[in-house]
């Protein structure tokens, strides 16, 4: 079964609630309608129900009325979200007057949603830059425990048979790509615990193994940045002992049986790694770029990580089906998110 027919069964047997804070935006409303006719999410749209029912009309779509509708300037919860963000935000100069305009805005919205309890994940950013999408969610639903920084994975499906042989049969988990263009030692490490977790919630990979990759191989080369990764390795073991995870490692070392056996003696993890913690965006981005078109891959993201609830960006050069992937994507880390609560307890 392909990666995503799993993730989609697997949100299809613990349905969640997932905000489309643009449901008045065609791509995004098509994606629900799918949704919800394939049975995967409970879906909360936010936008005038005038414009809603315009687009159910244009697109006959079936199974829109399934939906719950909340409208940003007809809400009767208004208040009740308004009185909440007026709490969370009072010492950052939050007043009641402006707690009830940002309200009406959708983003804003449907992260108040999120943070009563009432869902468990939103997607956006068809119409919005990726900092409109991240600033309500990280000033509602903050970072989750432990965490400081946000970071954007993606999933890697490599389908020849030479990347077969790496990760789990070609499907890798390579992060920051996408947010946090430098990040420190601590930063870096977070990162990879956030990494490790979505390794086994959409990449299905049952255990993570981590790599934290560098110019240098267990002190091959001495430099700050090389410290920096042999720091962030450390944190990362403290905020998660469980984890499996070496570094610093070049990237041969990381995925490669043999090298990783000459260059790092004795270690476990090198030569086994499946998911893949880069020095700095730079690096990150450019190497998911070109493994994608040199193998002709997939690339599933960019998943956000380190978010107390997960809120997801979309391009907005995406399609329909991106869409729809990227929510059953936030089903998932949802779905993993409550599994660890419950495991902690």
């Amino acid at each position: 079964m392909a990666l995503m027919d799993q993730l989609v069964a697997k949100a299809k047997a613990n349905k969640q609630r997932i905000v489309l804070a643009e449901g008045t935006e065609p791509r995004t409303i098509q994606a629900a309608d799918r949704i919800l006719g394939d049975g995967v999410a409970d879906i909360v749209l936010i936008g005038a129900k005038s414009e809603i029912d315009a687009l159910v009309k244009e697109y006959n779509l079936k199974n829109i009325g399934k939906a719950t509708i909340v409208e940003p300037e007809n809400n009767p919860n208004a208040q009740k979200y308004a009185d909440l963000l007026f709490r969370l935000r009072e010492k950052k100069g939050m007043t009641p007057e402006k707690a009830a305009e940002l309200v009406k805005d959708p983003l804003y919205l449907g992260t108040l949603i999120i943070k009563s309890g009432e869902a468990d994940g939103q997607v956006a950013g068809a119409r919005n830059t990726t900092g409109d999408v991240l600033r309500p969610a990280l000033q509602i639903i903050k970072t989750a425990p432990g965490i400081s920084c946000v970071s954007g994975a993606f999933i890697m499906i490599m389908t020849n048979e030479a990347a077969k042989a790496y990760g789990k049969e070609g499907i890798l988990v390579f992060a920051d790509c996408a947010v946090t263009p430098n990040p420190d030692a601590k930063q870096l490490g977070q990162i990879a615990v956030c990494s490790a977790q979505t390794a086994h919630d959409i990449a299905g990979i049952e255990t993570p193994v981590v790599g934290m990759l560098s110019f240098s191989t267990k002190g091959s080369a001495k430099h700050e940045m090389v410290d920096k990764v042999v720091e962030a390795t450390a944190i990362a073991k403290e905020l998660n002992p469980d984890l499996q995870i070496d570094g610093e490692l070049q990237a041969d070392a990381a995925i490669v049986p043999s090298v990783g056996a000459s260059k790092a003696k004795g270690s476990t993890i090198a030569g086994h790694c499946n998911t893949l913690v880069f020095p700095s965006l730079e690096v990150g981005n450019i190497c998911y770029k070109l493994v994608q078109r040199l193998t002709g891959g997939t690339a599933v993201g960019p998943i956000l990580q380190g978010i107390a609830a997960p809120v997801n960006d979309l391009s907005r050069g995406c399609n329909v089906d991106e869409v729809y992937q990227t929510i059953v994507v936030t089903c998932n880390q949802a779905i993993g998110a409550k599994e660890r609560a419950a495991a902690a307890q």
